[in-house]
């Protein structure tokens, strides 16, 4: 049974269940209840009767009506399933979740952090990190820093390129230069986390350079706070103490994490009862520091809270007194900055501010706009805001302008060679790398830990993502194919085995006792063996400190799957520098402006999208966006 049939079947056992509890509560009340559940499946953690994502069965004052007359709907304060909010009908737990985190949140917006107790060494602090230039240009890393020093929560949201991990570094390094200077000696209790795996190893790397680019041996306070900033990052998940089997957690509201500094990164996979889960086990007086990019995919389950929290980033809302702190903090004028950016070539929303009726939330979220990745030539970055601005003519004309870096590309019977899936530095890559850089047989340990590390940075470097799991041109159907031409190539044996060298395997779920997680991605590889003249065959991924490996028998992986084809959504976290996304052969429910634009952003270097035969998908995606029902933030 696929996830959708799964869902309508739980939503019509939900409403027989209503029927026989409360026989007489109006049928429509039912049919209402119905839809709000069958919505979950969606991602949507509430039905609005006003703005539905499908059409009602009746209007609005009939709705209204027929759930007023309805046991099993309240108002939040009893023990009904349901909760109707004015014209918004809630199941009770995302009702009560929804309420949690916005609670949790404004407590944290009112509170003012220690960091800005020395205003003028704040400022001094962000000026050593961001050098003041002659440029009249706004650095927006340094007005993120300023925004999220002023309170105990903040995000920092931007596209691919923006600095988000860059900018984050150098906050906690003020954070800890600050702390120091306050008598804290070791430092703020700091932990780093990520939704998936996958997002962990990537940040690992990515803040572990940072911190090495940021030294200078002739600044002791420098040096001091660096050394005080962590590299290793964990799985929310793994934070939180989950257990396995169960929905139980070791850190909770009842037992807090013990840490002063909590960074989220990709935080738009996050789903509404993580995010509760992650504030319920928050100290009072902890900072929390989401970073993520708005644009992408939300969560495969219910709620979009990065999405919903920074539905107003783009025009900034902040109040004069905002402004006034802020500027004071960097040094900007920002109100000469309140210009139209641009974006890759693309004019983007101009900022508001100075705005008296910004909201409280508005002033703790910044996004970032200066892409360092994609520059104003590039196809990629352009395609991207494209697809996000809904441009589809804009859209088209890129795919069809013969860039270097973007090319689509009509599917025919060879689209395999055509697209480079199996060209030299497509796939095939890594099984010449396994064949010709193979250590000595008799080499030490070390020597074969850096060829697995060599080799997967090789894996990292090609990926083909696809919208859909099942089909001829989704996950399964590309995998089989790609692994059967490889096959008729010689890379991949003949022998019908389940594991092979070379063979790239992605977790399907967590797997605490392995150190693995949902999401990571590794390769099976020969390793000598006594008795086994070909070696044994173990699956290598990569661990938890930068440029370290882990080794696994593949016979205790229960939960893996051959990844050739990853989903757009498995891809996430993740970053590659050639990606060929190919489009199914018809629009669906899944084909969105977010997966076409978390797709192509997947890619650094080069973007190949294998459209099919039949046109329109392209122009399908561009002009559906997703419009998950707002539930947590909903009067801003």
């Amino acid at each position: 049974m696929n996830d959708l049939a799964e869902s309508q079947g739980l939503a019509a056992a939900f409403g027989q269940f209503l029927a026989r509890q409360a026989p007489t509560a109006p049928a429509l009340a039912v049919k209402l209840a119905d839809l709000c559940s069958a919505h979950l499946a969606q991602g949507h953690i509430c039905l609005d009767l006003k703005h539905a994502a499908i059409p009602l069965p009746c209007a609005v004052p009939d709705a209204l009506a027929a759930l007023a007359q309805a046991d099993f709907v309240g108002d939040g304060n009893g023990a009904q399933p349901l909760v109707l909010r004015g014209t918004t009908l809630y199941l009770a737990r995302y009702w009560r979740a929804s309420i949690r985190i916005r609670q949790a949140i404004e407590q944290r917006l009112m509170s003012p952090t220690d960091a800005l107790a020395q205003p003028d060494l704040a400022r001094q602090w962000l000026d050593r990190m961001f050098p003041p230039t002659d440029d009249a240009a706004l650095d927006w890393q340094k007005l993120a820093c300023a925004v999220a020093l002023r309170q105990r929560f903040s995000i920092i949201t931007g596209g691919p390129g923006t600095g988000k991990t860059t900018t984050v570094v150098r906050l906690l390094t003020v954070l800890q230069g600050l702390a120091q200077a306050r008598g804290l000696d070791q430092g703020l209790r700091i932990r780093l986390a990520a939704p998936t795996g996958k997002a962990a190893a990537r940040l690992n790397e990515s803040i572990a350079g940072r911190l090495q680019s940021l030294e200078q041996p002739g600044d002791a306070r420098l040096q001091a706070a660096l050394t005080c900033v962590p590299a290793r990052v964990t799985t929310l998940h793994s934070l939180l103490g989950s257990r396995p089997g169960t929905r139980r957690l070791t850190y909770h509201a009842g037992h807090k994490l013990d840490l002063d500094v909590l960074v989220i990164d990709e935080a738009s996979m996050i789903d509404i009862e993580m995010m509760d889960a992650v504030l319920a086990a928050l100290p009072a007086a902890a900072q929390l520091i989401l970073l993520g990019d708005k644009d992408q995919l939300a969560s495969v389950e219910a709620g979009a809270v990065l999405g919903e929290l920074c539905a107003r980033a783009e025009a900034g809302h902040y109040t004069p007194d905002t402004c006034q702190q802020l500027m004071a903090l960097c040094g900007q004028d920002l109100l000469a900055a309140a210009e139209q950016p641009e974006l890759s070539g693309v004019a983007t929303q101009l900022v508001r501010w100075p705005d008296a009726a910004g909201g409280l939330l508005d002033q703790a979220v910044v996004m970032l706009r200066r892409s360092m990745r994609f520059g104003q030539d590039s196809g990629i970055g352009r395609f991207a805001v494209a697809v996000n601005q809904g441009l589809v003519g804009q859209v088209q004309d890129l795919l069809s302008a013969g860039l270097p870096d973007l090319r689509g590309l009509h599917r025919e019977a060879d689209f395999l060679d055509q697209s480079g899936i199996l060209a030299d530095d497509g796939y095939p890559a890594v099984f010449e790398y396994l064949r010709a850089k193979r250590p000595a047989e008799h080499a030490e340990r070390a020597a074969w830990d850096e060829w697995a590390r060599a080799l997967l940075q090789v894996q990292g470097r090609f990926q083909v993502l696809c919208a859909l799991r099942q089909g001829d041109y989704g996950v399964e159907g590309l995998n089989r194919l790609i692994e059967s031409r490889l096959r008729t190539v010689g890379l991949v044996p003949d022998l019908p085995r389940v594991w092979y060298p070379g063979q790239p395997v992605l977790v399907r779920r967590n797997l605490p006792g392995l150190g693995l997680a949902n999401g990571d991605m590794g390769l099976v590889l020969p390793v000598p063996a006594p008795g086994h003249p070909a070696g044994r065959l173990r699956a290598v991924f990569a661990g938890s400190r930068p440029g370290t490996v882990r080794w696994v028998s593949p016979a205790r992986l229960g939960a893996v799957e051959t990844a050739y084809a990853l989903t757009v959504h498995k891809s996430q976290g993740s970053e590659f520098d050639r990606v060929v996304l190919v489009l199914p052969d018809t629009p669906g429910p899944l084909m969105t402006r977010e997966l076409l634009y978390t797709g192509a952003t997947r890619a650094r270097q080069a973007l190949t999208l294998v459209l099919p035969p039949t046109p329109g998908i392209i122009e399908h995606a561009v002009r559906h966006p997703i419009r998950r029902a707002r539930g947590i933030w909903t009067d801003d």
